[in-house]
């Protein structure tokens, strides 16, 4: 249940159930052949396979069940002796696992459930911009030292919901909002066909950062800068990136994450049909948010 339903859980990932199963198995079985009271060894079998699995940081609920099963499994586990813990336990642990690991990649699911730390693009030792304000790594910590609790979620994962909170919370705080209307209208643009210097030249002229490319029929088909152009070629086509897109009605403080990743500098507004509406660039949604922050403390003060 845990590896199919929950796969994010440290509970179900690949050590957990294979080392928690047969670690488990083989303390049961161990007990089993010095303890023959079945009461006082199952008790005792299922009590040493939690500390073996914490110990050896392969916790696993069903776990429990393999320990009992060392003692309780009647003549077919006695005949098998400690052959038991590694067949059939660790065996079909293992095909558990790999018929997982099939699963999720079909359902295109992250298992194992491996957390990718957000790093500065720019590979400096600083932290990425959007941890730099806010709660940091260390209250979490405290915060789950202070409750002196266990959750089934990983830590950084905590971080990571946390942070997504922020997000949420403050694009609700502002969703009246839009990026309709912040967008910049008249939008500077170049064709799939055009040149890198043609492309360049519009960059430079326009002290612009990305350049929109569209297709034949003025649809978004990528975007270009600086940075691609050094790349060689004849046309910008070949170089052009994935642009980040939004339509007008999205809230305009949505856009935080793709304008802070180090990566980003404008998300394309479009319709439906990807043509271009509009642009915002990370100053459009600084100013904005400026204005905001501005107009808020302005309400407060005079409410007070």
């Amino acid at each position: 249940v845990l590896l199919f339903a929950v796969p994010s859980s440290p509970l179900a990932q690949p050590w957990s159930i294979i080392g928690g199963n047969t670690i488990s198995a083989l303390v049961g079985v161990t007990v089993a052949h010095f303890v023959h009271d079945p009461v006082i060894a199952s008790g005792l079998a299922v009590a040493l396979a939690i500390a073996a699995m914490s110990f050896t940081r392969s916790l696993h609920p069903p776990g429990g069940a393999a320990a009992l099963t060392g003692v309780l499994g009647g003549p077919a586990v006695v005949s098998a002796g400690f052959l038991f813990p590694f067949v059939p336990v660790a065996l079909n642990s293992i095909i558990l696992v790999t018929l997982g690991l099939l699963f999720h990649k079909l359902s295109r699911r992250n298992y194992p459930h491996v957390h990718a730390p957000v790093a500065n693009s720019h590979g400096t030792a600083d932290r990425p911009p959007t941890t730099r304000v806010g709660f940091r790594p260390e209250d979490v910590d405290a915060a789950l030292a202070a409750l002196d609790e266990s959750f089934d979620i990983d830590r950084d994962d905590i971080e990571r919901l946390l942070r997504q909170v922020e997000l949420q919370a403050t694009v609700r705080s502002h969703r009246t909002l839009l990026c309709r209307d912040i967008m910049s209208r008249d939008v500077i643009s170049v064709t799939e066909n055009a040149t890198a210097d043609e492309a360049r030249k519009q960059l430079l002229d326009h002290n612009i950062r990305i350049l929109p490319v569209v297709d034949a029929e003025a649809r978004l088909a990528g975007a270009v800068g600086l940075r691609e152009l050094t790349r060689p070629t004849d046309t910008v086509k070949g170089v052009m990136s994935k642009a980040g897109t939004a339509s007008p009605d999205t809230p305009a403080m949505s856009l935080l994450p793709a304008l802070t990743d180090g990566h980003s500098h404008a998300v394309v507004i479009v319709d439906a049909g990807r043509h271009i509406l509009g642009l915002i660039t990370q100053t459009d949604l600084l100013a904005a948010a400026a204005r905001v922050e501005t107009a808020d403390r302005a309400a407060l003060k005079a409410v007070a």
